[in-house]
């Protein structure tokens, strides 16, 4: 079927090395047992995906033994080769609208070998490893296309709610609804009544007594109900038809025109891949705490999406693509590999041959009302917000109209050129103004600064009088080399003729300009910038590299101020909204991180991260006193008592670095001598000196090499020493024992400013490199120990 080998990622050991590039693994060793966790998940799931898939078969007008076959190959073939072990995948209600199309268009047979077509076009993608390609449409398209999915799936399915036959446009199912509306089945809206007001209140049960039931699926709970009320009080309702599996329709050859057959494969393979794609990155977020999680190999996803959707094609069933529903249900169930998504799958075949007596008891408006709650649930209000927030509201609902109105390919193409042409006005939106104070020119340019802008930038300089003070405000992330060179000229010229001119602007700004230009712009008082820098005046007081206004070279409170300044001016606007949300809900970090107070260790630089991610505790030799009322302290207990009981952290980060002045002070300790807070302190890096001269012991290293000297040893020493420290903890044991909490070594070298991850823990503790791949992903080096 195809001659690419798809990456193995079932071994956490590996995990940091996700989607790079290496050699074969070893073959996998067989296991002989499926984990308890992995069969009651399996059941969960299960459970769900019984009454889904038929009604989404009901919904498309596929037979609807196309929705269990769907279901067991999207969890014994997807569920085996795919690259996301706890993703569930099947029939999807993001397909609906689309597969439906297909079926009245071409008929059921040709559907089926679109799928198989569209399988095959996700191989070759697969193959082509362009699987975090898909990753690059705008969340707010892809929302967009679920919200206008859902809208047609719910609009459609509220025909049969109310006893009628739903259209194939929305509009027309709009129009009929009037008539429906006075002529409707009482059996039928009961029932469909019924199936919402359990699905919307099963979750939401008080009590204790409510917690035990609420375990139960709702969607099973609403379909079971309501088939049994109906089979009691002997209601006529349409219900299951599930014809011998021997007239069960399979695929045929294609037949219909060429470019139209062409479209509606590319149609199924970007839903598919980009439903699956997105899921599998979701999974991931929600299994990131749990030890022993991997991340999620995108391209062998795609590989398995497409061998499932060829073999579901083959076989008469509808297209597949990851199910969050179902997804978040496994993990949440307790699963620990992909055992349980086969399993489920291997539900679904034994209910599929042994169930169909008690499957078509079921009443079709029981299935519609289900898959209208999930329509209606695919327009999140959440994501709404989202999208509102980072100004991509026209994105969003451009989309949804468009798949609503028109269809999904029409509705995503329209999505995509909104989103481009928004981009562009971005780009080309730059602000410029010029005005004066007190005889100084302030030229503020706000915005990328391209070439599209420079003309007005042009003519914006041009108005500044010969011999006049001027200030240039770059309020802009980014400038071409058009902006430089047009900027560049005309400070030279203006300098010429006896003025003056002072470029500022935000932290960051980058010039389209080769490093140690004369365009190096020096920001407020930053010495690790201002350093390179060269002012155009050196004889002005805190315009030499490093100058404090004291002319001490370093900031003063004049510097500090004018730093709060720039952050109040630049800064501020950028993340008031986001701050203002954790004002209102609080923070909830997801990692403890304990390090140095060292001033070269900025930790939100080097883990790229921002307001709300990192509970920091920082210390003299990031230290982590062991516990007691003797050897304790309570400030860094406190701490972490907190961070793990309280904000319920999933992780908890020593990290050490190179040239720690605490390590050089233990290494040059001698006994006696006055008893200083330092001295008292470093107590507490004593176990780390004892451990880093035991020669009997294999020392922490690095990666590739041994430790450079005495203090680089004693400096990985010691995060090894403090993670044995962080165990004896009571808030840390107990979370340690029930699977909450990880435990993270890490490792930074300031002189080649790389981060070094913990990754041993049987005896030969080992930093390895961080390579540049991952530093634009999660971190993912896991230390454990007995």
């Amino acid at each position: 079927m195809s001659t690419c080998t798809p990456t193995r990622i079932e071994d956490p050991s590996r995990s940091h090395h996700a989607h790079a590039p290496h050699s074969p693994p070893p073959a996998p060793r067989r296991r002989l047992r499926i984990a308890s966790a992995d069969i009651s998940a399996s059941l969960a799931v299960f459970l769900i995906a019984l009454p889904l898939s038929l009604g989404i078969a009901l919904a498309t007008g596929a037979p609807l033994q196309a929705g269990l076959v769907a279901a067991a190959v999207g969890g014994l073939v997807a569920g085996r080769l795919g690259g996301s072990p706890l993703q569930v995948s099947g029939p999807a209600a993001g397909l609906t609208v689309v597969t439906a199309e297909l079926i009245q268009r071409y008929g059921w047979r040709t559907t089926c070998a679109i799928t198989v077509l569209a399988g095959v076009t996700q191989l070759g993608l697969g193959c082509l490893r362009v699987a975090r390609t898909a990753l690059a449409v705008s969340p707010a398209i892809v929302h967009g296309m679920l919200a206008g999915i859902g809208v047609t799936i719910a609009v459609a399915q509220l025909q049969i709610v109310l006893g009628g036959t739903p259209r194939s446009a929305v509009l027309d199912n709009l129009r009929a609804l009037p008539a429906q509306l006075a002529d409707l089945r009482p059996a039928a809206v009961s029932m469909s009544v019924l199936t919402l007001a359990l699905l919307f209140a099963w979750p939401r049960l008080p009590g204790r007594f409510g917690r035990a039931l609420r375990k139960g699926p709702a969607a099973l709970v609403a379909v079971t109900a309501a088939t049994g009320v109906a089979s009691l009080t002997g209601l006529s309702l349409p219900k299951v038809d599930l014809p011998s599996w021997s007239s069960h329709a399979l695929a045929g050859m294609p037949e219909g025109p060429v470019l139209g057959l062409a479209a509606a494969v590319l149609t199924i393979t970007l839903v598919c891949s980009v439903q699956s794609l997105l899921g599998a990155v979701a999974v991931d977020k929600l299994a990131a705490g749990r030890p022993g999680a991997v991340r999620s190999d995108l391209d062998r996803e795609l590989l398995g999406q497409g061998s499932a959707n060829i073999v579901s094609g083959a076989l008469g069933g509808l297209p597949i693509a990851g199910v969050a529903v179902r997804s978040s249900a496994n993990v949440q169930s307790g699963a620990v590999s992909r055992d349980s998504t086969m399993l489920h799958g291997v539900w679904v075949v034994v209910a599929a041959l042994l169930m169909v007596p008690v499957l078509e008891l079921i009443p079709l408006a029981s299935l519609a009302a289900l898959v209208m709650a999930v329509g209606i649930q695919m327009v999140s209000l959440n994501h709404i917000r989202t999208v509102t927030r980072h100004r991509e509201a026209l994105v969003y609902a451009v989309t949804t109209l468009g798949v609503v109105l028109l269809g999904v390919l029409e509705g995503v193409a329209l999505g995509v050129a909104v989103a481009v042409g928004l981009s562009l006005h971005r780009l080309a939106r730059t602000r410029i103004t010029h005005t004066e104070t007190e005889g100084v020119h302030y030229v503020h340019v706000r915005g990328q600064l391209t070439f599209l802008a420079v003309p007005r930038l042009s003519r914006a300089l041009h108005v500044v009088p010969q011999g006049a003070d001027v200030i240039v405000e770059l309020d802009g992330s980014f400038m071409d080399h058009a902006a430089y060179e047009t900027l560049q000229d005309w400070q030279n010229t203006h300098r010429a003729q006896g003025g003056s001119v002072e470029l500022t602007g935000r932290a960051g700004t980058r010039i389209a300009e080769p490093q140690g230009s004369s365009g190096c712009q020096c920001r407020p008082w930053t010495p690790w910038r201002n350093h390179q820098c060269e002012s155009p005046n050196p004889t002005q007081p805190g315009n030499r590299p490093g100058d404090g206004a004291d002319g001490s070279g370093r900031p003063s409170g004049h510097q500090l101020a004018r730093g709060i300044s720039a952050f109040q001016q630049n800064t501020a606007p950028l993340v008031r909204d986001e701050l203002a949300r954790l004002a209102r809900e609080g923070q909830r970090p997801a990692q403890l991180f304990l390090t140095c107070a060292d001033s070269r260790l900025v930790t939100s630089m080097i883990t790229s991260s921002g307001p709300g991610d990192l509970f920091v505790v920082r210390n003299v030799g990031n230290l982590v006193p062991l516990p007691g009322e003797e050897s304790g302290d309570d400030s860094v207990s406190a701490a972490i008592e907190y961070a793990v009981d309280v904000l319920k952290v999933r992780s908890i980060t020593v990290c050490g670095h190179s040239g720690c002045g605490a390590m050089q002070a233990l290494l040059n300790t001698e006994p006696g001598g006055a008893r200083t807070p330092l001295k008292r302190w470093l107590r507490h890096g004593l176990p780390s000196l004892e451990r880093a001269m035991n020669k009997n012991r294999p020392g922490a290293r690095l990666a590739g090499r041994s430790p450079a000297d005495a203090v680089e040893q004693l400096c990985l020493t010691n995060v090894v020493q403090q993670l044995e420290h962080l165990r004896a903890h009571e808030s840390v044991a107990r979370a340690l024992r029930e699977g909450a909490l990880e435990l993270h070594g890490m490792y930074f070298h300031v002189g080649e400013a790389q981060a070094y991850l913990l990754t041993g823990g049987d005896g030969t503790e080992v930093f390895d490199h961080v390579d540049a791949f991952h530093r634009a992903g999660a971190v993912e080096g896991v230390y454990s120990s007995a």
